[in-house]
C-alpha cells in the first residue's frame, strides 16, 4: 500500500498544472515551476505581459530553459508504466493461472481445479483456449478491418476532393477574373470613345460658336464708333456740324440698314445623344462581346476522360485526369451531362458535332445510372464508326442510315406533348423523334470518344420591341 500511495503522489508531482498530465517538454520559469512546452506557449499567446500561470511573476523569457531533470523523471515514470505486468495470480491461492473452465467461462489455478464449485467441469489448458479464441477473434476482426479500409478510402477520396475543389476555386476565379477584366477593358474603352466623342463635340461647336462671336463682335465696334462719332459731332460748332451733317446721316442710315443677328441654333451640346439610353446602347455593342448558350456542361458530372472548355460549352476526349469519383461522375463512359435539369415545358439547343465518328446526344433522367457499364433512362442519337443509331432506355438501337451526314443538330424537348426531337439544322429535317410521358427531372447528355470536339452553339441575340 505504501509503494502504490507512493507512486500516486509522484504521479501528481510530475503533471502540469495546466493540462494536468504528464509533463511533456517540461520548461522551468524564474520562479521555478514547470509547464509542458506548449501548455506555456499557449497560456501566453496573445498577452503582452507574460506572468507564471500560477503565481503570476513576471517573465524575462518568452523562451524559458528545459527542466531536464524534470523531463528525465516524467520519461522513467511512463517507462515503469508501460513496463507494468497486469496481475496474473489467482487471488484465491496466490497461483499462476494455468487451467479454463469451458462451462464458467473462468481462470483456474491447479488448487482451484480440485474444488468443488468447478468438479465435473471440462477443463482445458490456458494456452489452447487461448489460441482457439485468437482465432476466434482474428476472424470476428475481419469484418472490422473491411469497414476500417473503407472508412480509410473514403478518407482519401475526401482529402481528394477537398484538394481539386481548392483547384476548382483557384481556376474559376481565375475564370471569373479574366471575364470581367475583358468586361472592364470594353467599359473603359466604350468610356473613352464616348467621352471623346462629346470633347470633339465641344470643340466644334465652341469654335463655331468663337468664330460668330468675332464677327457680331467686329459689327458691335463698328456701331459703336458711328454712335461715338455722331455722338461728338453733336457736340461741335454749328459750322462743323453742318459741314458733316450729310456724311453722318449717310453712315447712320448704312448701319441702321444692317440686319438684325438672329439667334443660332444647334449650338448646344446633344446631351441626349450621349446619355439617352446610354446603358441600353452599351449593353447592345457588348453583344459582340458576349454570347449565350442554352445548356452548359456541368464538369462535375464529366467522365475523368473528358476535357471541357473554359466556358462549358463544348467536350472533347482526351488524357485521364485525376478528378475524384464524386456520385455525380459517369465512371465508365464518357459521358457529361448539362448543368440544368429541365422539368416542364419546351426546350432547344444546338450542337456541332462536326466530323466526329463517336458521339451521342440527347436527355438523361435524374435516376440515370452514372457508375458501371449499364446506364440507363437515356434518350439519345448518335454516331457509331460513321454509323447513325437512335436509342431508347433499354430498347434495341433503331437504325438511321438512311441520313445524310450531319454537321449541326438542334435537340428539341417537349415534356408537355411528350417528345424529344433531333432536327437536322443544315436541312432543317426531322431525323428522329422519341414518344414518352418524361416524369423526371431530364439533364441535355452528351457523350464522345473523339479528341474533336462536340460543341454547344450559342443562340442568337435580339431586341424585341412592343
Amino acid at each position: 500500500m505504501a509503494s502504490k500511495a507512493m507512486s500516486f503522489s509522484m504521479k501528481e508531482d510530475l503533471c502540469c498544472s495546466i493540462c494536468q498530465d504528464i509533463f511533456r517538454d517540461p520548461v522551468v520559469l524564474f520562479c521555478s515551476h514547470s509547464f509542458c512546452k506548449c501548455c506555456l506557449n499557449n497560456w501566453w499567446q496573445g498577452k503582452i505581459i507574460l506572468e507564471c500561470p500560477l503565481c503570476k511573476t513576471t517573465s524575462t523569457t518568452s523562451d524559458p530553459p528545459c527542466n531536464l531533470v524534470l523531463k528525465q523523471l516524467c520519461e522513467a515514470f511512463l517507462q515503469r508504466q508501460r513496463n507494468k505486468e497486469p496481475e496474473v495470480t489467482c487471488s484465491l491461492h496466490g497461483e499462476k493461472f494455468k487451467l479454463f473452465c469451458v462451462e464458467d467461462k473462468q481462470l483456474l489455478c491447479l488448487v482451484c481445479q480440485h474444488s468443488d464449485e468447478h468438479a465435473g467441469h471440462k477443463l482445458k489448458p490456458i494456452a489452447e483456449v487461448a489460441e482457439l479464441q485468437r482465432k476466434e477473434l482474428r476472424k470476428t476482426l475481419e469484418p472490422l478491418q473491411e469497414k476500417l479500409k473503407v472508412f480509410k478510402e473514403e478518407q482519401e477520396t475526401l482529402d481528394h476532393t477537398a484538394e481539386h475543389v481548392k483547384l476548382q476555386v483557384q481556376q474559376t476565379e481565375g475564370r471569373i477574373k479574366e471575364q470581367f477584366r475583358k468586361l472592364r477593358l470594353f467599359l473603359n474603352k466604350e468610356e473613352k470613345n464616348r467621352i471623346a466623342a462629346l470633347r470633339t463635340e465641344e470643340s466644334n461647336k465652341t469654335r463655331e460658336l468663337h468664330l460668330k462671336i468675332d464677327a457680331l463682335s467686329k459689327e458691335v465696334d463698328a456701331l459703336s464708333r458711328t454712335i461715338r462719332d455722331t455722338e461728338e459731332m453733336l457736340k461741335a460748332e454749328d459750322v462743323s456740324l453742318l459741314q458733316s451733317f450729310k456724311t453722318a446721316v449717310q453712315n447712320i442710315q448704312q448701319r441702321t440698314l444692317l440686319d438684325n443677328p438672329k439667334p443660332v441654333s444647334g449650338t448646344l451640346i446633344d446631351v441626349a445623344k450621349h446619355l439617352g439610353n446610354l446603358g441600353f446602347n452599351i449593353w447592345n455593342k457588348m453583344k459582340q462581346l458576349v454570347s449565350y448558350t442554352p445548356v452548359v456542361l456541368d464538369p462535375n458530372t464529366a467522365n475523368s476522360e473528358l476535357i471541357l472548355s473554359e466556358d462549358l460549352t463544348s467536350v472533347r476526349c482526351g488524357q485521364k485526369k485525376g478528378v475524384p469519383d464524386n456520385p455525380e461522375r459517369f465512371d465508365f463512359f464518357r459521358i457529361v451531362l448539362g448543368s440544368e435539369a429541365f422539368m416542364s415545358g419546351t426546350y432547344s439547343w444546338d450542337v456541332e458535332v462536326g466530323d466526329n465518328t463517336d458521339w451521342f446526344v440527347g436527355v438523361a433522367s435524374y435516376g440515370v445510372q452514372r457508375k458501371g457499364k449499364h446506364p440507363s433512362h437515356l434518350w439519345r442519337i448518335g454516331c457509331i464508326d460513321g454509323k447513325y443509331i437512335a436509342r431508347s432506355m433499354s430498347d434495341p438501337s433503331t437504325d438511321l442510315s438512311q441520313i445524310r451526314k450531319l454537321s449541326r443538330i438542334r435537340v428539341v424537348l417537349d415534356r408537355k406533348i411528350g417528345k424529344l426531337l433531333f432536327f437536322d439544322l443544315d436541312t432543317n429535317t426531322v431525323i428522329h423523334t422519341f414518344k414518352y410521358s418524361f416524369n423526371e427531372k431530364l439533364f441535355p447528355y452528351f457523350n464522345t470518344s473523339n479528341e474533336s470536339p462536340l460543341r454547344i452553339l450559342p443562340e442568337n441575340l435580339c431586341l424585341k420591341q412592343s
